[in-house]
Parts: structure tokens; C-alpha cells; sequence
């Protein structure tokens, strides 16, 4: 559904609502009681009414925005959000995110790093808070090692949600690098301590069929964490129906969507 219609919608069912509230009491109980409900449930009429106001601003001011995301026009829209964000200083962690994203979407990393280097001089605070996408652009733009180092550097600072895709990520740079002995050693920290299923399965999954093989010295170690991974996904995920509806909800993050290869490889070992 486009923003306009999601717009309108949401602008009728509050009216409506406005409505009812308002007109009710006087049609159903009379009017001295309307008068004495109106008296007593005018904050609620207030807060509604500045929801209303806050809502058609809000969309007003991001119009172009919205319509450019309905179009798919990521060109123009990496123009507008440059001008936004580099030209008018509009540091938004919103819209920084979304550009960096929209880079991606062109298969641009090189820009996403350029943004990084901006970033760094006007609002550092926003290089952490995109550190996936910002380590992640160094992997596609073919600098594992340089990636390995970036995440290590944000690994500490990391927030619960993100720690544990910044440590996977760190241990994939460090396996395309062909450093295997750090890289089991992220997977083997995250099939035991990790939180996000995602992450268990996938490096239980690179241990099992990758890492296995190059670490015979640790061969045993791997086999065995890799079934403890695989064993503490199906504990959340009984059903590979219900890993693929996880894996469904996080596609629209960038750091995912860019692995849906190796997500997809995942879900069939870990259900096999």
C-alpha cells in the first residue's frame, strides 16, 4: 500500500473516531450529559487532535521522500538524501541510515564508505550507529581484512541488538581472509553465548561445512559446536517454517539481505 493511501486512511479512521467521541454522548445520552463527558475527555480530544496535526506535518515535510520510496527511484533518491543530509547538515540517523542502505541497493559500496568519511567529521556518533552497514560495505568492496578491523574496533561499543551480527560479521571477514583458527573462534563464542538464532545458525552452519574441514587440528570441536548450534536453533525454531518466517522478517535489513545466499544454506542444514 503506497504512503498517501497509508496517509489518508489514518487521517479517516481518526476523524471517524473524532466523530463518534464527539457526537455520541449528545445523539445517545442527551445533551447535559454530552456537555459533562465533553468537559471531562478533553485531553483525550487534545492529544488526538495534536497526533492528527503531528501525522499530516510529518508526512508533509517527508512527501518527496515518501514518493520517491514508491517509486523505487533509488538513484533520485540517493540525490535527494545527499542533499538532505550533505549539503543541508540534516545529520538524522533515519536518514543516514536509509542512504547508506540505498548505496547498497545500487551496489555502490565505494559511496557508503565515502559517507563513513563524512560522517567521521561531522557526527562520529552515527558511524557507530551504522556500524554493520559501514563494515559491511568493506566486505562487498572486497576489503575483508580492513572489515575484520572495523568490526573489531565497534565490537565493544556495540548495542545488545547489534553485537552479536558485528561479532558474525567479524568472523566472516576473518574466513574470507582465510584467517579460519579467529573466525572458528567467533562462530564457536556465538553458537555458545550468542542470542540471535540467526547468527547461532549461521555460524554453527560455516563450522559444520567450512571450517571443519579447514581446521582439521580443531575438526572435532567443530563438528560438536556446530551440533550444539544447530540444536539450540531448533529449540526456537521448531520447523523450518518458522526459521524461514524469522529470516522473512529480517530481510529488510541490509546486512541480512546481502547473505540471503548463505541464510537460505543455513536453514537447509540446520532442518536437514
Amino acid at each position: 500500500m503506497k504512503f498517501k493511501s497509508i496517509f489518508i486512511i489514518f487521517n479517516i479512521i481518526i476523524l471517524i473516531f473524532l466523530v463518534i467521541v464527539f457526537l455520541m454522548p449528545y445523539f445517545v445520552l442527551g445533551p447535559d450529559f454530552a456537555q459533562s463527558f465533553w468537559h471531562s475527555s478533553w485531553p483525550m480530544i487534545a492529544v488526538l487532535l495534536l497526533i492528527l496535526i503531528g501525522l499530516n506535518i510529518f508526512y508533509f515535510i517527508n512527501k518527496k521522500l515518501f514518493y520517491l520510496l514508491e517509486r523505487e527511484d533509488w538513484p533520485a533518491l540517493v540525490q535527494y538524501l545527499e542533499g538532505k543530509i550533505l549539503r543541508d547538515g540534516h545529520y538524522s540517523s533515519r536518514l543516514v541510515k536509509l542512504l547508506a542502505n540505498t548505496y547498497m541497493v545500487l551496489s555502490d559500496p565505494v559511496s557508503v564508505l565515502s559517507l563513513e568519511n563524512k560522517l567521521s567529521v561531522a557526527k562520529p556518533s552515527l558511524v557507530e550507529a551504522n556500524a554493520l552497514i559501514f563494515g559491511v560495505a568493506r566486505i562487498l568492496n572486497k576489503d575483508s581484512s580492513g572489515a575484520a578491523l572495523f568490526f573489531s574496533q565497534h565490537l565493544g561499543s556495540a548495542g545488545k541488538d547489534e553485537s552479536d551480527w558485528i561479532r558474525w560479521y567479524r568472523g566472516f571477514s576473518q574466513l574470507l581472509n582465510q584467517e579460519y583458527g579467529h573466525a572458528a573462534d567467533d562462530f564457536v563464542h556465538l553458537v555458545r553465548e550468542g542470542r540471535e538464532p540467526l547468527v547461532i545458525g549461521l555460524s554453527a552452519y560455516f563450522l559444520s561445512e567450512t571450517l571443519k574441514k579447514t581446521l582439521p587440528a580443531r575438526a572435532d570441536e567443530c563438528i560438536n559446536t556446530a551440533r550444539d548450534g544447530r540444536e539450540r536453533v531448533r529449540k526456537h525454531f521448531s520447523s523450518p517454517s518458522a526459521w524461514n518466517k524469522e529470516v522473512s522478517k529480517m530481510q529488510s535489513e541490509i546486512y541480512v539481505a546481502v547473505i540471503s545466499k548463505y541464510v537460505s544454506q543455513a536453514g537447509i542444514w540446520l532442518y536437514s
